[in-house]
């Protein structure tokens, strides 16, 4: 009886082991969260003949979640990539691809990394439908709609990493532009 009682002792305790497996430390950005604070330059209407779409100015902070704790050059976020999603705020269905771009730059623990001149769109988003029916050598009009002009939602998500390895990202950013011939 007593042999049972100390495996059934050993079983809870690896099982109680296990449930503490999940711990707040493998998703909690290693102590710091990024949040787009600013942004200027940020297009309105964009003419579809243009090579690249770009933000004038975009700044990222790294802000450590517990301001009154220390922090240290291990929560430096290492900036890796950013991914640019669209949504169709008229009555069309179609949308360009997904636009997806590495970056480079150091956030540091309660500083920030500015980028000048941030892509958000290139060929492969204005040289395909819906975008590129805008063209005058495509007829100027959105072949789904008839309109002249094409009004997307833009998501903008940034992606890194702090200098221990915790991924870490920036809340989804919006902004919307009207896209015309």
């Amino acid at each position: 009886m007593n042999k049972i009682l100390q495996i059934a002792g050993l079983t809870l305790l690896l099982v109680v082991s296990g449930a503490c497996e999940s711990r707040t430390d493998k998703t909690d950005g290693g102590g710091v969260l990024l949040s787009v604070s600013d942004f200027d330059g940020l297009p309105i209407q964009v003419f579809v003949n243009l090579p690249v779409v770009q933000i004038e100015s975009i700044t990222i902070d790294n802000i450590v979640k517990d301001p009154a704790g220390s922090s240290s050059d291990l929560m430096n976020v290492e900036m890796e990539s950013y991914q640019v999603t669209f949504a169709r705020r008229d009555a069309g269905t179609r949308l360009p691809p997904a636009y997806t771009a590495s970056i480079f730059g150091v956030a540091p623990a309660g500083g920030n990394v500015t980028y000048d001149n941030l892509p958000f769109m290139g060929s492969a988003q204005l040289t395909n439908p819906p975008l590129s029916d805008l063209l005058i050598q495509n007829g100027g009009f959105d072949k789904e709609t008839g309109d002249q002009a094409i009004i997307l939602d833009i998501t903008m998500v940034f992606f890194g990493r702090t200098l221990t390895g915790d991924p870490v990202s920036t809340a989804p950013i919006r902004f919307t532009v009207e896209f015309v011939p």
